[in-house]
């Protein structure tokens, strides 16, 4: 890496690291504050997808609460919201049965009146024009690689150098990463982001809070004959395939032009771990109620990232000196109603509006401790209130038990304000929750028969994931020895199941752990669910990753 008096450095009032729904929010509204403070912000949004909306990936059902706020005209404007919600459906799968819950037992909160289903890549894509328009200076390709830090001061970022080969040298195509220098730097980073996790690791802002909780989410889109898509259509289940102490279940929705998106949600809290997420999916698919309105249909997109599932009682303090998190890279996620994008849009706004009222004072570099108290305030944090013990009951209790009980607490917390329950905790962090392979049952997964169910080469391909080969593999061991030594006889190495894009192999009769860093989706499962906790996911050189298509 370049020393750092090398580098080209730029200087902006604020710097946004991540181009998704919270940063391209932020910069948006740091850009009509602008006239609040008589002078113009300048802002600087990176994003180290090839474009804005290549790693963005969500099922997705948007709540447009936060867009009517951002963008009032945002129809007149011509923003990807086309398909209104107008079905909703939520069911328990058996093996081979399904029952339907009445939709007037979920109490008001749960209703997806109003909202639609959209391609959130194509969302933030429009939101990037949008920014752009107003004078924000977008600039994709670049990772936000590096901290710069100073008297314990965040003063920005550093991007990722370009041209180093994978042993470390540096080819002729060599240019080291910029300097990128802001009054104030908002994470924007995503789930587990990088940056993210460092900061709140050397500022203690997880300290008394409940660890966060994750879930890995994977999506494939489809293309329906005509007479099997129910436009507008939102259904979601639970049960078949999983077992009843493995939290999770599967979406689906009808939008566009016969377009379908379904996915499956696995909690990363799961205990088992011969169980692979991607198989599980690919079961989920053969229910004769999925599989007749899939068949004759054709796979067009695949991907998978992690969700942040603790709530309310894992958000993290939010401000530090210099900067803050906002968006999932502190996890505002109400997962109940499977929601997060207008959570995220609405902590950038803000955190655009701290940021600018501090530059109005002449302020720089210090804590934006206002911003903490207007998330309290807000209607984010009621949001995640109401459903915060969803997610302990859940772990708790197991999926069909807990169920009675998270819509009574629903109920009592919406109607009369309060829970019966009180505030529930987490305990133990998702990695911790795994038990020894060999107290666990195998879990067998039939081949796939390409028409319903795939393989993890096939989908890999159809993310559009690319990255240069000659670099460095950005899936960091802490110690090389410990996934063949400790990871192998305790766990069956789970890294191999975990990972939905068959970065990780145990082979040569297992005697050795390899890294297919070229696969990688980006998703951060590895960063969160190995046992050992010995992958960190690093960025890789910018523009790398997945290349997403209306997902």
């Amino acid at each position: 890496m370049a020393e750092a008096q090398t580098r080209e450095s730029m200087a902006y009032d604020v710097v946004i690291v991540g181009g998704g729904p919270a940063g391209l929010a932020a910069a948006i509204r740091l850009k009509q504050l602008s006239s609040e403070i008589s002078a113009e912000i300048s802002v600087c949004v990176l994003e180290k997808g090839s474009e804005i909306g290549a790693h963005i990936l969500s099922g997705a059902v948007i709540d447009p609460r936060a867009l009517n706020e951002l963008i009032p005209d945002w129809k007149e404007k011509g923003a990807p919201l086309k398909t209104e919600v107008t079905q909703d459906r939520f069911c328990l799968f058996t093996k081979s049965g399904v029952i339907t819950v009445p939709h007037f037992l979920f109490p008001p909160l749960m209703s997806n009146k109003g909202n639609y289903i959209v391609s959130l890549s194509n969302l933030c894509k429009w939101l990037g024009q949008q920014a752009e328009s107003l004078g924000v200076e977008i600039y994709p390709g670049f990772a936000g690689h590096d901290l710069i830090v100073e008297n314990d001061v965040v003063q920005g970022v550093i991007t990722g150098d370009l041209g180093v080969a994978r042993d470390g040298h540096r080819k002729d195509s060599y240019t080291p990463g910029m300097e990128l220098r802001g009054k104030y730097t908002l994470f924007a980073e995503g789930v587990r982001g990088s940056l993210s996790k460092q900061l709140i690791a050397r500022f203690g802002l997880q300290d008394g809070r409940e660890p966060q909780k994750f879930g890995i989410g994977l999506k494939e889109l489809w293309e329906l004959p005509a007479a099997q898509h129910a436009k507008g259509l939102v259904l979601h289940g639970m049960g078949w395939p999983l077992d009843n102490e493995t939290g999770g279940g599967l979406f689906m929705y009808h939008w566009g032009d016969n377009l379908c998106s379904v996915g499956f949600v696995v909690h990363l809290n799961y205990k088992n771990p011969w169980l692979d997420p991607f198989g599980e999916f690919q079961r989920a698919k053969t229910h004769p109620a999925i599989a007749k309105i899939l068949t004759g249909g054709k796979r067009i997109g695949y991907g998978a990232r992690a969700i942040t599932e603790g709530g309310a009682q894992s958000v993290p303090r939010l401000s530090f000196p210099g900067g803050a998190l906002i968006g999932c890279a502190a996890g505002f996620v109400n997962l109940p109603r499977i929601k997060g994008s207008h959570n995220a849009m609405k902590t950038g706004m803000l955190a655009a509006e701290t940021v600018a009222r501090a530059l109005k004072a002449g302020r720089a570099n210090d804590t934006l401790s206002d911003y903490d108290a207007a998330y309290a305030k807000s209607w984010v944090a009621k949001d995640l209130h109401l459903v915060r013990n969803a997610k302990p009951l859940w772990s708790r209790l197991g999926s069909l038990l807990a169920l009675p009980f998270i819509g009574l607490d629903l109920w009592t917390n919406q109607l009369l304000g309060f829970s019966l329950f009180g505030t529930l905790g987490h305990g133990k962090a998702d990695f911790a929750s795994l038990r020894k392979a060999a107290d666990s049952p195998k879990i067998p997964y039939p081949r796939p028969d390409g028409q319903l169910t795939f393989d993890r080469a096939s989908s890999v391909f159809l993310s559009g994931t690319n990255h240069e080969e000659d670099q460095p593999v950005h899936l960091v061991l802490r110690d090389p020895a410990i996934p063949i030594s400790v990871n192998l006889p305790e766990y069956a190495e789970p890294a191999q199941r975990y990972c939905p894009a068959g970065v990780y192999e145990v082979i040569e009769e297992g005697s050795r752990f390899q890294i297919n860093a070229q696969n990688c989706v980006h998703c951060k499962t590895c960063d969160i669910k190995d046992p050992s906790q010995n992958i960190t996911w690093v960025t890789p050189e910018g523009g790398g990753g997945p290349n997403y298509t209306n997902m």
